[in-house]
């Protein structure tokens, strides 16, 4: 297969030829094609779609693939299957049934490589608990962890902690030596505190800006010390919902395009059409928007969008490159999570996206290689 594309990264037309499934040639093209070329989005945090949720009890293996196949139509190639507070239950199924369907099918393991735990160690207050349900925050329990990892067969890359409470830093601890990489989310912790998780192994923050108190103190609050923190790296959701332009900006001027990335935090509303459903224990609603928040309240509960959007948002919201808002949302989160990252060289493997681009509009995926 030989295809023709503008490369991300230079815009110079190139010729790429594939061979199975691997880069063979990179090459000057003589054509002046439209469509560009650039490796394949990687998202830390899909929870689903479609009314397709990985955490719940009725999971099943088919459904898992679905959520695959609407992910790479947005162009995302990879991605890190997320479940999110819950009961032991929920989660032990939703874990246990991504490791069965993965042992069945190598090509749906490539494309979810690990897989994320997004609570439910997480603060039970309202504003940082977000839309995850108050019943089942609790403090974390490294036996549990360890059943949920079992049952994952070990693929538990990723963990959102909050740092306050009880017996968080030992676990953070116990999580950075097996492994896991930690993230600091939804939580209320003082400055101290979250020093201390960074201290004991914590790496990043999870959709920062959101999972907040709606006001804060002006000076002394946990966004000032996570985004002052250099240690820190920080996923952003720039749907166009979660976070306003300036603060996009802002962040990505403290953390630099290095320390940053992107996710969409898709739900399980994802792709729905506008209304009311139950998830999570919680009704929840998709606006005309396809903003998705806790029914009857402002509080947003997951994204109903897809990377790809937040590619061409975060070019517009913050004025990055069209190279570095890809990498974004592709090479930052897959060096974190200590996964390959795809370029487009010889030898390296396919993982590629092709898409229609016009500076300021959005970004057209056209085929996932």
């Amino acid at each position: 297969m030989i295809f023709h594309a503008r490369h991300y990264a230079t815009s110079r037309p190139v010729a790429v030829t594939v061979e199975a499934g691997r880069i063979a040639s990179v090459t000057d093209s003589d054509q002046s094609p439209e469509v560009w070329v650039a490796p394949a989005l990687f998202d830390p945090q899909i929870n689903g779609c479609l009314g397709i949720s990985f955490n719940s009890l009725s999971l099943k293996p088919e459904q898992v693939r679905t959520v695959s196949e609407v992910c790479r139509a947005h162009g995302i190639g990879a991605f890190a299957p997320t479940l999110v507070t819950n009961s032991f239950d929920a989660l032990h199924h939703g874990f246990a049934t991504l490791a069965k369907a993965l042992d069945a099918d190598a090509e749906l393991a490539r494309r979810m490589p690990c897989f994320h735990l997004e609570g439910p160690y997480l603060s039970g207050d309202n504003g940082p608990r977000g839309a995850h349900p108050k019943e089942h925050t609790r403090d974390p329990d490294w036996d549990e962890f360890q059943k949920w990892q079992d049952a994952a067969a070990g693929k538990i890359r990723m963990v959102t902690v909050a740092p306050e409470r009880n017996g968080a830093l030992a676990f953070i601890e116990r999580l950075t030596a097996s492994g896991v990489v930690v993230a600091i989310g939804h939580t209320a912790a003082t400055g101290a505190q979250i020093r201390d998780a960074v201290t004991a192994g914590a790496k990043t923050s999870t959709h920062l800006g959101n999972g907040c108190h709606a006001v804060l103190p002006r000076h002394d609050n946990y966004l000032w010390e996570q985004l002052a923190c250099d240690d820190l790296h920080a996923s952003i959701i720039t749907d166009g919902h979660h976070l306003p332009a300036t603060l996009v900006k802002c962040i990505l001027r403290v953390k630099g395009i290095n320390r940053a990335l992107i996710t969409c935090d898709a739900g399980s509303l994802a792709g729905m059409p506008p209304g009311k459903y139950r998830e999570w224990g919680t009704d929840l609603e998709v606006l005309p928007s396809g903003k998705i928040v806790v029914a009857g309240t402002p509080f947003l509960a997951g994204s109903g969008h897809f990377t790809d959007l937040c590619v061409s948002n975060v070019m517009r919201m913050a004025g990055v490159s069209l190279a570095d808002a890809i990498d974004l949302a592709s090479a930052r989160p897959r060096q974190l999570l200590r996964l390959p990252v795809t370029t487009i060289e010889a030898g390296q493997p396919a993982d590629l996206m092709l898409f229609g681009w016009q500076p300021g509009g959005e970004m057209q995926v056209r085929e996932v290689l």
